[in-house]
């Protein structure tokens, strides 16, 4: 890739973690063939140093879509936990909301706060259960137990929440 382009693309990017394109933004964070994502690449190269919001966003991008091999690279070399939240929501709230179970075990063994709030007012297991009720993904239970298990508050699960499942999870960590 010539200069110019790789530059274009990098400006691209940016401008997309700015908006929280991250569904349009998820090829720069797959590795390709045992090498590293085009995200880690431009963060060895020293790219994001001006960048702190939008480094900060490309965790939040890589949570969002799962890329966890991304995500601990940018954990392991400083990133806070809680990632970016432009968009309204923090690494925590996406992965909990998008069904990211290995996301949300990665940001909880790297100390994220749980009861960080949204621009909806809700925390990450807020999130969760909200979105297992109106978004239902299949690791949805397993992400909600996660939260509970790593120290999330339960008064904050909006329960009862009508779905047998979810109700009986929370009622076994005291939601009343």
């Amino acid at each position: 890739m010539s200069t110019s382009r790789n530059e274009a693309s990098f400006d691209e990017a940016l401008e997309g973690l700015r908006r929280g394109d991250f569904s349009r933004l998820d090829p720069l964070f797959q590795s390709k063939s045992g090498s590293p994502s085009q995200i880690v690449e431009w963060v060895e190269q020293r790219r994001f140093l001006d960048h702190e919001a939008e480094l900060a966003e490309a965790l939040t991008c890589a949570c969002f879509n799962g890329r966890t091999e991304t995500a601990e690279y940018l954990l392991k070399n400083g990133m806070a936990p809680s990632g970016g939240s432009a968009t309204g929501m923090d690494a925590i709230h996406w992965a909990a909301n998008r069904g990211q179970l290995e996301a949300v075990r990665l940001l909880i063994r790297h100390g994220v706060p749980l009861e960080s709030r949204s621009m909806y007012g809700g925390t990450a297991l807020g999130t969760a259960v909200w979105s297992a009720v109106n978004e239902p993904r299949t690791e949805h239970l397993a992400i909600i137990a996660e939260l509970l298990s790593g120290g999330a508050c339960v008064q904050e699960s909006g329960y009862p929440t009508g779905r047998e499942e979810i109700d009986a999870l929370l009622k076994r960590y005291g939601a009343r």
